[in-house]
């Protein structure tokens, strides 16, 4: 696809939103039940191509992709009408007999930019909210998981008219193409370093952008944490997608009473979920391409391996993995890991551990394991744009919490009701009669004292 071909698909999509198409209720939701019907149509392939793409299970791919997207469909579904109809909210007695109301409008053409690592979960997902707010939108997935992303085009094609949704393939290059044209909504997953070149050109329309980025997000376990139950839960989170998900564990933080207690119960659970020798579990992943295999590898070179440390390059294969003895300032403790390496670091009191975390940059997610008591206080002093207390990236599964990051980590929210605010414009309406006009607005503001005084009241 070139600049001109690019130039005439926002041109037909800008018509089609103006023409009115998307603004109905009831259009909004047939929309919704034309890509429910196309997953479902489709949920075999897909299993399929996430196979081939990353080697995920077909449990694994339905649980962490196809089913996150069909269950937020259905809530959509079920919410939309409340959440598009015009509100009344109160008005000051200062402002009577003037009413006021809260619509909600679509925002109009978004361009959605998603990565490789959950390659339908993370490109369908925010195509839900801008369905159901009303908009149209260019999709752009990852050519790294090429298998899912072909796919995708197929399911789109089949489902919906281009001049109101359609997927456009290719790499960096139409990145940048895309990132040219002026959007009404930019809405990127990705790394922090894409990030910021997304809201770069984007600042030059004043376009807003949802950035739904990474980071270091850290993992506390406390003197007092159940240890079994801690080292299930994180050996999970860690190796869900061979840890190529934004807010999987990034490094652990273990209080030094508990450590070979841990360690030593995330390698049972490791076996227990895959056996002796991983690479032999349909049920584990691989790594996306070459270039993050390098990287993974440099890393392994950075510190003592506890456990695991396994490479095949020719499958993209790494084992789950535990390291220690790593410097503070070295790669693997300063960039997102993204890969089933876990640092395991040891501390003292709970200050230390809260020291090194505030170090860095706010997370887009934090876990802490440990009591409710110690939880409160230390959630008081780390920032981040999710938590989970004594379980790791369940929190993402909820539609009725917001997902996003802070800082580095992200800005803007989606999921749920989020995600259909996110691509909407919350526009605010006052009404006023005609058949009072009160003098006191207008110079030369007669009886101004009189109305100061009243206003000084109510403001206090």
């Amino acid at each position: 696809m070139n600049i001109d071909r690019i130039k005439e698909v926002v041109k037909d999509q800008q018509e089609y939103f103006r023409r009115g198409q998307t603004l109905s209720v009831s259009f909004r939701k047939k929309q919704l039940l034309r890509l429910r019907e196309s997953i479902l149509k489709h949920e075999k392939s897909l299993t399929d191509a996430l196979w081939q793409d990353m080697r995920k299970s077909p449990e694994e791919a339905y649980l962490t992709e196809i089913s996150v997207v069909l269950m937020e469909i259905s809530y959509h579904l079920k919410n939309l009408n409340r959440w598009a109809r015009t509100r009344r909210l109160p008005t000051p007695f200062h402002l009577r007999p003037s009413g006021s109301r809260l619509m909600v409008e679509p925002l109009g053409r978004a361009l959605i930019i998603s990565p490789w690592n959950y390659p339908f979960h993370l490109l369908m997902h925010p195509l839900v909210g801008a369905i159901s707010a009303g908009c149209c939108a260019i999709l752009k997935p990852s050519p790294d998981a090429a298998a899912t992303s072909a796919l995708m085009k197929q399911m789109i094609s089949e489902a919906f008219d281009p001049e109101y949704i359609t997927l456009v393939e290719g790499g960096r290059d139409i990145n940048t193409l895309l990132l040219e044209q002026r959007h009404d909504l930019i809405f990127f997953t990705g790394s922090t370093k894409v990030g910021k070149v997304v809201m770069e050109a984007a600042s030059k329309h004043l376009t807003p952008v949802v950035l739904e980025l990474g980071g270091k997000s850290p993992c506390i376990v406390d003197q007092d944490a159940n240890a079994e139950v801690a080292a299930k839960r994180i050996a999970w989170g860690k190796t869900i997608n061979a840890g190529q998900t934004c807010v999987a564990p990034d490094y652990l933080l273990v209080h030094e009473s508990r450590k070979e207690e841990l360690t030593d119960g995330m390698v049972r659970h490791f076996e227990s979920m895959y056996g002796k020798d991983p690479r032999q579990s349909r049920h584990y992943p691989r790594i996306i391409h070459k270039k993050a295999m390098d990287r993974l590898q440099g890393y392994l070179q950075e510190g003592t391996i506890i456990y695991g440390g396994e490479v095949d390059a020719t499958e993209k294969y790494i084992s789950p993995t535990l390291m220690e003895n790593i410097p503070g300032n070295s790669p693997i403790m300063q960039e997102e890991i993204f890969g089933p390496i876990l640092p395991v670091i040891s501390f003292q009191d709970m200050d230390e551990a809260i020291h090194l975390v505030s170090q860095k940059e706010k997370p887009l997610a934090f876990y802490f394991f440990g009591s409710n008591h110690k939880a409160k206080d230390v959630l008081s002093r780390v920032s981040s744009g999710g938590a989970c207390i004594n379980d790791t990236i369940l929190h993402v599964a909820n539609h009725h919490l917001p997902f996003g990051g802070v800082g580095y980590s992200g800005t803007g929210r989606y999921h749920g009701k989020e995600s259909f605010l996110a691509f909407s414009n919350r526009r605010a309406l006052l009404k006023t009669p005609t058949w009072i006009d009160p003098p006191f607005q207008y110079p030369p503001f007669k009886m101004f004292h009189r109305v100061k005084k009243f206003l000084d009241r109510k403001g206090q």
